[in-house]
Parts: structure tokens; sequence; C-alpha cells
């Protein structure tokens, strides 16, 4: 395993910017290692950044990645960690549920919509 990375190597593995790298840095989720103006990510950091990185993809917010972060980084620790991360995530499927119910309904309403519009325009000898 590598002592460190650099911010370009991160950059280029997860295919996010620097300023991205910088941004959760300024964030206090990830603390890479200052040599001067060099940045070094331990391979913890790595990590990190691949957690926090796979909590943006599933829709969690920044200060609900810091909260699961920093539960794992203080008591209770990992159970904790875990617990609430079950917890997000039940609240995330909730959300996600209700948006699939939001689009199911407004595409049932906008095939309503079509419908009555061909319908009328056949009514007025339009074709379609």
């Amino acid at each position: 395993m590598r002592e460190f990375y650099t911010i370009t190597e991160l950059t280029r593995e997860f295919g996010v910017s620097t300023r991205t790298l910088r941004f959760y840095e300024d964030e206090g989720l990830i603390k890479p290692v200052r040599r001067g103006r060099t940045r070094l990510f331990r391979p913890a950091d790595r990590q990190l950044l691949k957690q926090i990185l796979r909590g943006k993809r599933l829709g969690f917010s920044i200060s609900e990645i810091r909260e699961i972060i920093t539960m794992y980084r203080e008591p209770p620790g990992e159970a904790g960690q875990l617990k609430l991360l079950i917890k997000r995530v039940d609240e995330k499927r909730d959300e996600l549920r209700q948006k699939r119910r939001d689009i199911d309904e407004t595409l049932s309403e906008l095939d309503d919509i079509e419908e009555s519009c061909v319908e009328r325009l056949a009514e007025l000898g339009v074709k379609t």
C-alpha cells in the first residue's frame, strides 16, 4: 500500500476536479498532509473520498455525509455509523420512492393531456 497519493492521481482515479477535492478539504471531510503548497493524501483520505463520492451518487448531501463520517471518528463509532447509515438509506429510499410516484403521476397527466389534444385535433379535422 502506498504512503501518499497526489491530488493529480486522485483526480484521475476518481474523475473529479482538483476544485472538488479542495472543496471536500474545505468542508473538513478529508485532511491531506501539506508539504508547502503540495497536498498529499493518505490511503485513509483516498478511502474517505471513495465514500464521499458514493454518498453523492446516492443523493446524500454534504452535511449528511459529514454526519456519517464524523460518527465513525467519534463515539459511538462504527456501530453508530452503521445504524445512522441505515436510517439515512431508508430516508433516501423513501424520498426516491416518492419522487418515482410523483414522476409516474406527472407522466400520466401528460398522457391524458396529449390524448385530449389528439382527440380535439381529430374533432377539428386535423391529422396528427
